[in-house]
């Protein structure tokens, strides 16, 4: 492809609204361009990169055996009410309504479009297991959309469905798609994790993130060094604590104290004079008819998610002021543990084991405790993980310290068991005739994230170092002299060699100054330059460079497909 029929707009600015280097390289090397909040044009280098990470994971899901189809973007409501999530997925579900009233959705997933479509399909064990997967828009109305198509309202995703006849199978299926997830990611260069995580609006037990391992990313990792214990922030576990307090501590008298109108730890810790780290927060929460009191170190965030399993709940809810101030007789802000009703369930986070003379909420407006002691003032039901895990806590398999880092997530992979199956009577008949629900999985790539996740972990100050096998060309050849005749006839030699061996090339016919061309070819960012000048080519040679590593050889111009082909036909399966 020749550069003035490409339609690369490169600009020389960042944009105003780019938080991240993903976001801004996309804009200024011309790969996106924004039409509304969340929403872009995919231009031409962007969607060259697209299909070859759109390739990648045809060519492995093909391989273990997934088929792919292609389902409607337009879902009737009546399936999602089957299950439930018409009103489960909230405003983030983007609804139309047609000439007939009758409601829609535009696909943020697909469980129960492709549910429906197996169980009318589907009939016998012998079908079993199946496999099946898209690749296409989805929508979502994000609340604040932002970093480019990272956390955009229209986006391109892989998603896939297995069906299996007993769990047996589906750990099976869904072990194979672990597996080729990581092919795909080794494939695309990514430096990434699969993490334990939550499960959110998909629902299932078992399910693991693919995080691409970046200082933006938006999600935190926890993970062991020792063992390799890895999961995401909001799912990451933490070791039972001892609970002997140190030696030498002293019990001091449980005493009320006045703290008009301080209701947050901070505000408290400075009227005391107080680390955060000696106070309980205790939290209300109302599930199933019942209120659970969950109490965590002062400087610690409740897990509602963790809470959650602990209950084995569908879901739980902050009690509203009003249920506050019944259960504790007082505003929301001084509630504490130790003179709560019996009805009341009490669980502690192991986060406060170990640790006395603590200070609490008085169970009274304007009034907290000094000198807690857990055991001796107040007597948990149970203690249990149900914090936010930290840096620094203990691994739950090893209990060496947790280490933080920062990931973006571009895959994400669910045991779903028969959580839609049985929601929606989608049944196949066993080998004594009788039906049983399908055991199901899902399986996500947002396959443009995966482009800003690679640009995240490969640019400089300069521009985008793509890895060579989602690069939307391999090689740019760049004359810098495009008045000199002999100039242009080598550049345009070495164009059509490379296309001879295979290689996809963009050559910059700009009559443009070279410092100009430099800056563009670095902020495109194609991973081999050939530069064509004059006083190479009077001396028979021309400049072959990686934008990776700065390598540079001189090379006769006959012989430059050559070279580049032995480089970069080994590297299109990624790792090269």
């Amino acid at each position: 492809m020749r550069w003035s029929r490409a339609l690369i707009p490169t600009l020389k600015e960042d944009p105003a609204d780019a938080e991240v280097a993903s976001h801004r390289l996309m804009i200024r090397a011309g790969l996106l361009r924004p039409v509304a909040r969340g929403v872009y044009t995919y231009l031409p280098l962007l969607l060259r990169s697209i299909r070859k990470v759109s390739r990648i994971i045809r060519e492995e899901l093909d391989r273990m055996g997934a088929v792919e189809l292609l389902p409607p973007i337009l879902h009737p409501a009546e399936l999602w009410q089957e299950t439930g999530r018409w009103d489960l997925y909230g405003p983030l579900m983007m609804r139309v309504t047609d000439r007939h009233d009758r409601e829609y959705a535009l696909g943020p997933t697909h469980e129960e479009i492709v549910t429906d479509l197996i169980r009318r399909e589907v009939r016998s064990y012998r079908q079993l297991p199946l496999s099946v997967y898209q690749i296409q828009t989805k929508y979502r109305d994000e609340i604040r959309p932002r970093f480019g198509v990272m956390r955009a309202r229209e986006f391109l995703m892989k998603d896939a469905y297995s069906f299996d006849a007993d769990e047996a199978s589906m750990a099976d299926t869904y072990q194979k798609f672990h597996d080729a997830y990581c092919a795909i990611f080794d494939r695309c260069e990514l430096g990434y994790r699969a993490v334990e995580a939550e499960a959110g609006e998909i629902g299932g037990t078992v399910n693991h993130e693919f995080m691409v391992l970046a200082g933006t990313g938006e999600s935190a990792i926890l993970s062991c060094a020792a063992c390799g214990y890895g999961a995401a922030s909001e799912r990451a576990e933490s070791a039972q604590r001892d609970h002997e307090l140190p030696d030498g501590h002293q019990l001091a008298p449980l005493e009320v104290v006045d703290t008009p109108g301080k209701t947050t730890v901070d505000e408290v810790s400075q009227l005391l004079g107080k680390p955060a780290d000696s106070f309980v927060k205790t939290l209300l929460f109302e599930t199933d008819g019942k209120t659970i009191a969950a109490l965590v170190r002062g400087d610690r965030e409740i897990n509602e998610s963790k809470l959650r399993r602990l209950l084995a709940v569908e879901r739980v809810e902050m009690a509203e002021p009003d249920r506050v101030k019944e259960v504790t007789g007082a505003e929301v802000g001084f509630a504490g543990p130790h003179t709560l009703p019996d009805t009341v369930r009490i669980i502690a986070d192991y986060s406060l084991a170990g640790h006395g003379n603590l200070v609490a909420g008085a169970n009274q407006t304007d009034r907290h405790v000094t000198g807690l002691e857990i055991g001796r003032d107040v007597e948990p039901e149970e203690w249990a993980d149900v914090s936010l895990a930290v840096e620094g806590d203990p691994c739950p398999q090893c209990r060496q310290p947790l280490k933080e880092t920062r990931g973006i997530e571009v895959g994400h992979i669910f045991q779903l068991g028969t959580k839609y199956s049985v929601a929606m009577n989608a049944t196949f008949l066993d080998e004594s005739g009788s039906p049983v629900p399908f055991e199901m999985c899902s399986y996500g790539i947002g396959v443009t994230r995966v482009i800003a996740a690679a640009i995240e972990q490969n640019h400089d100050d300069r521009g985008i170092i793509w890895p060579v096998a989602i690069a939307p060309y391999e090689v740019e050849v760049i004359p810098l002299n495009m008045d000199s005749e002999v100039v242009v006839q080598t550049a345009e030699h070495i164009y059509d060699a490379c296309q001879a061996v295979d290689l996809e090339v963009l050559l910059d016919d700009r009559a443009d100054r070279a410092g100009s061309k430099f800056a563009d070819a670095d902020l495109i960012g194609v991973p081999w330059r050939v530069v064509v000048g004059d006083r190479g080519v009077e001396e028979g040679v021309v400049e072959v460079a990686s934008r990776r590593d700065a390598e540079t050889a001189t090379v006769a111009p006959n012989e430059v497909a050559a070279y580049l082909r032995d480089r970069i036909q080994p590297a299109r399966h990624g790792g090269g």
